[in-house]
């Protein structure tokens, strides 16, 4: 990669170092959209508003004029995507009083116990408009994270029963930038690890609504959602990731669902935020917890093997 030098925009000066991860982010993460690689960008290198939100558009700008430069290679825009993404821009930016609120349960009304469930569960992928409000509602009062915001590649799931009552919810998004124990487990170095890290999907968030208290239900979502993410990610994203991550907050929980599930245990984390590059955010420790979704996971992340991907739908 050559050097760069130190730029400034919109108020913001860029070091070496930012420009460096702006091309690397580029590079890994070539399947996104020029508007989801904007928010990508704004996460990794915390470029946000006085109020927390991210400056996409700025930074999409930015992105536009390093591309001119030659500096990165953007994705061409399309008509057909700009329009589906400002459409589910549209969909998640309405307040949640847009929901039927009397079919969400809130946590001062008390819920019938679910105990029993017949048949086998299943997973829904969840979409723009009503169903997402009514994922990222249920996440805002049951959570104790709450509905987190996430960018680049991402999959909802809703857990229900078989007869279609709703029981959870999960969520898939982008891997940690770095994590030592996984790095070393895969047997990545560094230009590897650049290029394939959006191989790796991060479950970062899994709800079991409180008043279902059915056994092993949730190491059985947890199997659930790895026996599909493949194809709904191949679906959604045009390839196919290979391995699953995972923290746990060791001061509340013991991972119990992620061993059921066989999931590995590979160590904790040094406290740190998932993309804390500069080590100023001190967090609890969490267990990493990993899951291949293919038995040549390793080969693939070591770039001896291609990944499964397929043509984009224009």
């Amino acid at each position: 990669m050559e050097h760069v030098q130190e730029r400034e925009y919109s108020g913001r000066r860029f070091s070496q170092e930012d420009l460096e991860l702006i091309q690397e982010i580029v590079v890994t993460y070539r399947n996104l959209s020029q508007s989801e690689l904007s928010a990508t960008v704004c996460e990794l290198i915390g470029w946000v508003q006085p109020n927390g939100k991210p400056k996409t558009v700025q930074c999409a700008a930015f992105l536009r004029i390093l591309a001119d430069e030659g500096m990165i290679d953007l994705p061409a825009l399309n008509a057909v995507k700009q329009k589906a993404a400002s459409t589910r821009k549209r969909a998640e930016s309405e307040p949640t009083d847009a929901v039927d609120t009397e079919t969400i349960p809130k946590p001062i009304v008390s819920q019938p116990d679910i105990t029993e469930i017949t048949g086998k569960i299943r997973l829904e992928v969840v979409h723009p408009g009503e169903d997402l409000r009514r994922w990222r509602e249920h996440m805002r009062l049951y959570h104790a994270l709450g509905d987190p915001k996430v960018f680049g590649c991402q999959i909802r799931y809703s857990i229900k029963s078989e007869d279609g009552r709703e029981l959870g919810c999960l969520l898939f998004s982008a891997s940690s930038w770095t994590l030592g124990p996984r790095d070393e487990w895969i047997g990545w170095n560094q230009t590897a690890r650049k290029e394939r890290l959006q191989l790796v999907v991060n479950n970062s968030r899994f709800l079991v609504f409180p008043w279902v208290k059915v056994k092993n239900l949730a190491s059985r979502a947890l199997s659930a959602a790895a026996k599909r993410i493949q194809q709904d990610w191949l679906d959604e994203y045009c390839f196919a990731p290979v391995l699953l991550e995972t923290f746990v907050d060791i001061s509340q929980f013991q991972g119990t669902c992620y061993k059921a599930a066989n999931w590995m245990f590979l160590g904790e984390t040094q406290g740190r935020g998932r993309n804390d590059r500069y080590k100023e955010r001190a967090l609890t420790r969490k267990a990493i917890y990993m899951y291949p979704l293919q038995r040549d996971f390793r080969q693939i992340l070591q770039g001896e093997k291609p990944w499964k991907t397929v043509e984009p739908h224009i």
